[in-house]
């Protein structure tokens, strides 16, 4: 027990170094777009709660860091400008023109959508800046080795193959087939290959298996039993290195609607999820492994932040622009009371899913094996 709470702490300084950058990121977009806009900020915040210190800058806005470091908000000057019943609290014109609410809707959904929007940015500029400095993994879709009693060689893959397509998506470096696979559920998948000069198409369909790793997360994974030749890292250019990162960037995106996809139709378990216990746990091996991977860690897990941002929930930014968008097609905003319930139901479903992945977490931990032994 007490190594396990000296450990706690190599996991909680570099989770609360990566989660307060990427909070400022996320909170510095919806600054920045809201300063282009004439909105006055009010409170820049990392964390909630009682504020610990802060500074007030020329303009006026208080900037601070705050007891509960697990989040942050920028408070603009009129989010407030409704009363509960819905009527519009008195303030002078001048106060309207640096009002948030007073804003046309372009103005107030594009500093709404700058902070999901900050947090894709950051991974691209971070896989730009890894691939044109460490390199990029690139190592070429040959079939070094067969695994024997694989699915690759029941399906007839040999080594020497190469791999060009896998379900119509085509193959540019080994790095893309594990992405397809990991994906994978059990179904059978169409796979190109060229063999002796020869495009032969076979289908294998891969072995889900269950794995542990180091902090005792029990996964269904989905294997070829296929192997390359060894990672190579290639070192691009300013220009490719940045579209190397976009490129990356959306096919992260891609590949976690799709998990969350296959989550919500039961074809993925939902025991995979992971709260602020096991971001933490992650957050220290990543540090461990030195600036690059941690660097590489950050960009992942922006993109999460901002795909979580984006869905159309009440109370996160998605909410805000799906209420945006009923305002743009009925001509007004929606009513006070449809919001009040949105954001209820919102704020209920955001709790949820934070306890259920946080309960995932608590579940992981050797101390919930010693409790579970006491009464076993």
């Amino acid at each position: 027990m007490i190594e396990l709470l000296v450990g706690i702490w190599d996991y909680v300084i570099p989770f609360l170094v990566i989660l307060t950058v990427l909070v400022f990121v996320h909170e510095m977009g919806h600054y920045l777009v809201a300063r282009r806009n004439g909105v006055r900020i009010e409170t820049f915040s990392i964390g909630f709660g009682p504020e610990l210190f802060g500074w007030n800058d020329k303009v006026g806005t208080r900037w601070k860091f705050s007891a509960l470091p697990l989040g942050g908000y920028v408070k603009m000057f009129g989010e407030t400008d409704f009363e509960e019943n819905g009527e519009e609290n008195q303030i002078t014109e001048d106060e309207k023109k640096v009002s948030f609410v007073h804003k046309r809707l372009r103005q107030r959904a594009a500093v709404v959508a700058a902070g999901p929007a900050a947090n894709f940015l950051f991974a691209i500029f971070a896989f730009a800046l890894l691939f044109g400095t460490v390199g990029q993994p690139y190592t070429e879709p040959n079939i070094s080795d067969v695994q024997s009693g694989s699915a690759a060689e029941a399906a007839g893959l040999r080594a020497g193959d190469v791999v060009r397509s896998i379900d119509g998506s085509p193959v540019q470096r080994f790095e893309d087939i594990k992405h397809i696979v990991s994906l994978n559920t059990g179904d059978s998948l169409e796979i190109a290959i060229e063999r002796d000069g020869e495009k032969i198409t076979l289908t294998a369909t891969p072995e889900l298996i269950e794995v542990t790793n180091r902090f005792g997360h029990v996964q269904r994974v989905a294997r070829l039993g296929i192997h390359s030749s060894g990672v190579a890292f290639l070192k691009r250019g300013p220009g490719a290195a940045l579209w190397e990162g976009t490129k990356e960037t959306a096919a992260f995106t891609m590949l976690t609607l799709e998990a969350i996809g296959q989550m919500i139709t039961g074809a993925r378990t939902a025991d995979e999820l992971s709260g602020p216990i096991g971001i933490a746990q992650m957050s220290g091996e990543a540090a461990r492994g030195g600036l690059a991977t941690m660097l590489w860690f950050m960009a992942i897990l922006s993109i999460n932040l901002g795909l979580i941002n984006i869905f159309p929930i009440p109370l996160l930014d998605g909410g805000h622009l799906f209420f945006y968008g009923i305002e743009a097609i009925i001509g007004r905003p929606p009513s006070a009371k449809l919001r009040e319930i949105g954001f209820r139901l919102g704020l209920a479903l955001v709790l949820t899913l934070m306890v259920f992945a946080t309960w995932n977490d608590i579940v992981r931990l050797p101390v919930a094996d010693y409790f579970r032994g006491l009464f076993s």
